[in-house]
C-alpha cells in the first residue's frame, strides 16, 4: 500500500448516507451522497433494512473517491458515524438480519414503556444509565420485539447498532463504540462504560444478546476485506475505525472543543447538545459517552424528532412545482421554497405549528404527540405553511436550550448549527430571531463526516489530537438576532408551549382511537 495521505469519513443518516475524502490537513477533496427512505408500516412506526445502508455506503464511497481523484491505495483509514440506532439490527448466528432495524424515530413501544414505569426502579435506571425511559430508547424497542415477535426473538444472536453492522460487513469484526452503546439506554452503565448486568436483569434483556466488544470511537475495529474493498472501489487492508453516533460527531465537526460550546445538528431531526463532565445529567435529556475522552466527557442533548424531516415531507407532498422548476433551472427545490418563504413576515401571519410529526422525544418525551397546524385561513398559502414549519423547528430548539439551562448545563450564548438546515439562508436567521442567540454556521463541508475523518486519522496515528478540527473548519457566518423580531417570536413561543399543554389530551385520545400509539 502507498503512503497514507487521505481519510474517508462516512455518515449513515436516516434519509441518506454521505461520504467525504479528506486530507490530513482537513481539506475536503470530494464527496458522495445517496438518498433513501424509511419504511413506515403504521403511524409512529419507522424501520430500515440494513441492506439499504450497506449499498449506500458502497456507492457514496465510490462517488467520493472518484470526485476526489485520489488513489485508493493512499487512503489511510475509514471511520463511520450513524443515526441513532434504535433496537439495532437483530441478526442470527450467521450475522444475517432477521427483520428491519427499529430506528430512533419508531415510537411503537408504548406498552413496554408503561411496563417499565410500573415494574422498574426508575431512580436506579437513571443513576446507572444517565437516561430515562421512552419509546425513543433502543432498549424499549428490543422489549417490543421480545413481546410481539417471539419467533424472531428466539433466533436473535445479537442486536447490532447500524455503524457496527456496516463495520462488520466491511471487516468481518464486530464491535460497538461507547456512544452507540450509551444511546441504547437502559442496560448501559454510563460511568463504567460497560453493559449493566443489574439493569439487564431488571429489564429482562439477556446481555448475551449484546456485542461483547465495547470500544472508544478512535479504536480500529478491523481492516477492509477484499470483497468489501471491491464494492467500495478501495484496496484491501485499510483500517476501519469505530466512530460513533452522528450528533456528537457533528458537534465535534463544528469545532466544539471547549466547555459551554453548544451545537445544533439539524438534519432529519434536531440534536442540540453540549459536552460536559457530568454536571448536566437529567432525565429530561439524553446522555451518552462523548466520541472523544469518553471516560471523562459526556454528550447531553435534546431536540425535535422531525425538523428537516418536516421540510422533506413538505417538498415530497406539496413541493412538486418547485421540484419541477428546480430541475429546469438547476436549483434545489428547497432553495426555491426558501425564496418563497422569505416573502412571508415573521410569525407566518398567524400560523403556529407543533412539529411533532413522529411523536416527540427530549424534552417532551411524548410518543403520542402529533403535528399540528393552527390558525389556517383561506388567505394562507403554501409559503406560509413552509415558513411556519421552519419556525416550529426554531421553537423546538429554544425549548431544548432552555431545558439544558434549567438542568445546570453551562452554555455559551452562541449556538453553532450544522446539517441540512445550515444550507438555507433563511432558516438560520429564523433560529437566531426565535432563540435570541447568535447562530454561527461554519463555512464549508462541516458535517459529521468531517469529524469521522478526523477520528479515523487519530485512530491510525495520522492526526495527533481532536482539537485540530478548529483549524480545519475556518470561518463561519453569524446570524444575529433582531430585537424587535425576537420580541414577537417570544410571544409566539409562549403560545407554542401553551398550545401543546392545552391539546395534549386530545392528541392522545386521537392516537388511541386510531390505534397508532404502539404495538
Amino acid at each position: 500500500m502507498m503512503a497514507a495521505k487521505y481519510l474517508i469519513g462516512v455518515d449513515i443518516g436516516t434519509q441518506g448516507t454521505k461520504a467525504v475524502v479528506v486530507t490530513t490537513d482537513g481539506v475536503v477533496l470530494g464527496s458522495g451522497f445517496v438518498e433513501y427512505g424509511i419504511e413506515q408500516p403504521r403511524p409512529s412506526w419507522a424501520e430500515q433494512w440494513p441492506r439499504v445502508w450497506e449499498e449506500a455506503v458502497y456507492n457514496s464511497i465510490r462517488h467520493a473517491i472518484k470526485r476526489a481523484g485520489v488513489s485508493p491505495g493512499e487512503v489511510g483509514a475509514i471511520c463511520f458515524s450513524g443515526l441513532y440506532g434504535g433496537s439495532g439490527v437483530p441478526v442470527d448466528r450467521d450475522m444475517r438480519p432477521l427483520r428491519p432495524c427499529l430506528i430512533w424515530m419508531d415510537r411503537r413501544a408504548t406498552e413496554e414503556v408503561r411496563w417499565i414505569k410500573e415494574n422498574v426502579d426508575l431512580d436506579k435506571l437513571f443513576a446507572i444509565t444517565g437516561n430515562y425511559v421512552d419509546t425513543y430508547f433502543g432498549y424499549t424497542k428490543i422489549l417490543w420485539i421480545k413481546r410481539h415477535e417471539p419467533r424472531i426473538w428466539e433466533k436473535v444472536y445479537k442486536f447490532v447498532p447500524p455503524t457496527s453492522y456496516i463495520e462488520y460487513r466491511l471487516t468481518g469484526r464486530l464491535a460497538v463504540d461507547f456512544s452507540s452503546a450509551g444511546n441504547l439506554g437502559g442496560i448501559f452503565d454510563l460511568r463504567r462504560l460497560s453493559w449493566s448486568e443489574e439493569m439487564a436483569e431488571d429489564l429482562g434483556i439477556p446481555l448475551e444478546l449484546m456485542p461483547e466488544r465495547l470500544v472508544p470511537s478512535t479504536e480500529v475495529v478491523g481492516e477492509l476485506t477484499a470483497e468489501a474493498a471491491g464494492k467500495c472501489g478501495l484496496v484491501p487492508g485499510i483500517p476501519v475505525v469505530a466512530g460513533g453516533i452522528d450528533a456528537p460527531m457533528a458537534t465535534l465537526s463544528a469545532g466544539a472543543v471547549e466547555p459551554g460550546d453548544n451545537v445544533a445538528m439539524m438534519g432529519t431531526s434536531t440534536c442540540w447538545g453540549v459536552v460536559h463532565g457530568g454536571e448536566g445529567l437529567s432525565p429530561q435529556l439524553v446522555s451518552m459517552p462523548h466520541v472523544v475522552n469518553p471516560s471523562e466527557e459526556i454528550y447531553t442533548w435534546g431536540g425535535s424528532a422531525t425538523s428537516g424531516a418536516l421540510i422533506r415531507w413538505f417538498r415530497d407532498n406539496f413541493g412538486h412545482p418547485e421540484v419541477e422548476a428546480g430541475e429546469r433551472i438547476g436549483m434545489e427545490a428547497y432553495r426555491i421554497l426558501d425564496l418563497e418563504a422569505e416573502e412571508i413576515p415573521p410569525g407566518s401571519e398567524g400560523l403556529l405549528v407543533l412539529p411533532y410529526f413522529m411523536g416527540e422525544r427530549a424534552p417532551l418525551w411524548d410518543p403520542k404527540a402529533r403535528g399540528t397546524v393552527l390558525g389556517l385561513t383561506l388567505y394562507h398559502t403554501r409559503a406560509h405553511i413552509y415558513r411556519a414549519f421552519m419556525e416550529a423547528a426554531a421553537y423546538s430548539l429554544r425549548h431544548s436550550i432552555e431545558t439544558g439551562e434549567r438542568c445546570g448545563l453551562r452554555i455559551k450564548e452562541e449556538v453553532r448549527v450544522v446539517g441540512g438546515v445550515a444550507k438555507s439562508r433563511l432558516w438560520p436567521q429564523i433560529l437566531a430571531d426565535v432563540t435570541g442567540r447568535p447562530i454561527s454556521v461554519p463555512l464549508g463541508n462541516v458535517e459529521a463526516p468531517l469529524a469521522d475523518a478526523l477520528l479515523g486519522g487519530i485512530g491510525v496515528g495520522l492526526i495527533p489530537d481532536h482539537r485540530v478540527i478548529s483549524s480545519w473548519i475556518g470561518e463561519a457566518r453569524v446570524f444575529s438576532p433582531r430585537e424587535d423580531v425576537n420580541s414577537r417570536y417570544t410571544r409566539l413561543y409562549e403560545l407554542y408551549r401553551r398550545l401543546y399543554e392545552e391539546i395534549k389530551g386530545t392528541m392522545h385520545a386521537l392516537v388511541d382511537l386510531e390505534g397508532g400509539g404502539g404495538g
